[in-house]
């Protein structure tokens, strides 16, 4: 039998020339001959070597819990198709910039009659490589640069560093990435970082100096993350308007808190899903590893999508949270939640819903929003099977609400509250999606159930940014 090159292995090739079958390899022609497609659904193959060609830093002991499926082939469909996994967890590790594969038959005295060599050649990324791109937040544009330093000890480990220059938002951080060998999704991360943002709805200007550390896993179908952060956090007005509520806010605080993440994702893109769905739950607990700040905090995000006709679908999304203060110490304006805009209750200006001050808003420490979308092709299809798949026509109906809750008063109570002065909004528009990095969204907006103090976008409204509601 010839050499196999599976360099492409999707989609699998199921007979042919090329995977070297051929009628005068058979010895007996009295014995009537298998089709191609049999011999390579049913032939016993015993896998004898896995040789990785182009190694340099990388240690082979990282590579061994990534390719041992392949031992495991019984057929060479089976190898083809084990190699074809092998090659995608190596790819997956983030060190090689490309990974082939070579099937052949042993070679030399120990080699059976149906044996074979499987042969994964590899280029390894350079010691030190740098990125410059554009990234798109909630309704905010910034420039990054970034040096990565990969496979820094030989065992997938990373090193970044990252500078982010935006409309908002200016940032720079150092991390620390070490996956376990065998379970990539088991690993490590290690964050310093230091962050400067505006928020003109609150005319509050904060910096944070903070340090992280990590830890994710799987559970059965769930992940996990496991956090501790420190923070210190410089609260200052971003304009000489600004509300005495938002300057009692400023100065310098402390938080040192433990969270909890969990995630069930299911869909098929982050970014515009066609079927599928997100369920998320948070938890963060501030002050007892130090600090000034002290709260629970819990939150959620639920998200189901289901293909309908016509190569529509339909969407539900729910939000939902909670801030609870522990003993004597009020909640800080950083920690609060914050509501409306293009990318949660349409129809509201960036963050405008709730609690305010002379203009300012506040946050508040319990809120829902919920939304149900149903996404169509464009009109005629224009440019179909092309760049016209980008866009979809959208039609929405978002609700929510935002304020702060007297504990004292009960679940009961939190619930009426939460119920009362619900904002709503209907419209339609055209979506984009900037592959699977951001959406866009242009929507003609009508916001109803405005209350006092809150500012709206009736009208035209503009939205970029990654999680929608």
């Amino acid at each position: 039998m010839g050499t196999v090159h599976a360099r492409s292995l999707d989609p699998l090739p199921m007979h042919g020339p090329e995977l070297g079958v051929h009628a005068d390899d058979i010895e007996t022609p009295d014995i009537e001959q298998e089709s191609k497609q049999e011999v390579l659904q049913n032939k016993n193959v015993v896998v004898q070597q896995v040789h990785i060609d182009g190694l340099g830093r990388t240690k082979e002991d990282l590579l061994s819990y990534e390719i041992a499926e392949v031992f495991r082939a019984k057929n060479l469909i089976d190898v083809m198709k084990r190699s074809h996994e092998a090659r995608q967890n190596l790819l997956r590790l983030g060190i090689f910039r490309k990974v082939e594969v070579v099937i052949d038959t042993s070679q030399g005295a120990d080699a059976l009659p149906n044996g074979l060599d499987v042969t994964f050649e590899v280029t390894e990324l350079r010691r030190m490589t740098g990125n410059y791109n554009t990234m798109v937040g909630n309704n905010e544009g910034s420039m990054v640069l970034g040096l990565k330093l990969p496979n820094v000890f030989g065992r997938a480990e990373k090193l970044t560093f990252q500078f982010s220059y935006g409309t908002k938002e200016t940032s720079y951080g150092l991390s620390f990435f070490k996956p376990q060998p065998g379970h990539f999704e088991r690993n490590f991360a290690v964050n310093v970082y230091k962050v400067t943002g505006q928020f003109p709805w609150s005319s509050l200007r904060e910096t944070d100096r903070g340090i992280s550390t990590e830890f994710s896993f799987p559970i059965w179908r769930t992940n996990h993350t496991l956090k501790w952060e420190g923070v210190w956090r410089e609260l200052g007005c971003l304009a000489r308007t600004a509300s005495f509520a938002v300057r009692e806010e400023s100065g310098h605080s402390l938080k040192s808190s433990l969270s909890h993440a969990m995630v069930i994702d299911t869909r098929n893109s982050t970014i515009l899903p066609r079927t599928g769905a997100l369920l998320k739950f948070h938890q963060e607990l501030a002050g007892y590893t130090g600090g000034d700040a002290s709260f629970l905090k819990e939150d959620f995000e639920i998200q189901i999508n289901r293909r309908l006709f016509w190569d529509s679908v339909l969407s539900a999304s729910l939000w939902g949270g909670m801030l609870l203060p522990i003993g004597d110490t009020p909640t800080c304006i950083a920690d609060r939640y914050y509501l409306g805009g293009p990318t949660s209750v349409r129809g509201f200006s960036m963050y405008s819903i709730g609690p305010q001050s002379e203009g300012d808003y506040l946050g508040g420490e319990a809120y829902w929003a919920g939304g149900i979308h149903l996404y169509t092709p464009l009109p005629f299809r224009p440019g179909k099977g092309g760049f016209g798949d980008l866009f979809r026509t959208h039609f929405f109906l978002n609700a929510g609400n935002l304020c702060n809750l007297n504990y004292g008063e009960g679940p009961k109570a939190h619930l009426t509250r939460l119920a009362e002065c619900i904002r709503w909004s209907y419209g339609a528009g055209i979506v984009l999606r900037l592959g699977n990095i951001a959406r866009l969204e242009l929507n003609y907006c009508i916001p109803m159930g405005v209350q006092s103090g809150d500012r709206i976008c009736d009208g035209v409204q503009f939205g970029a940014g990654i999680r929608f509601l």
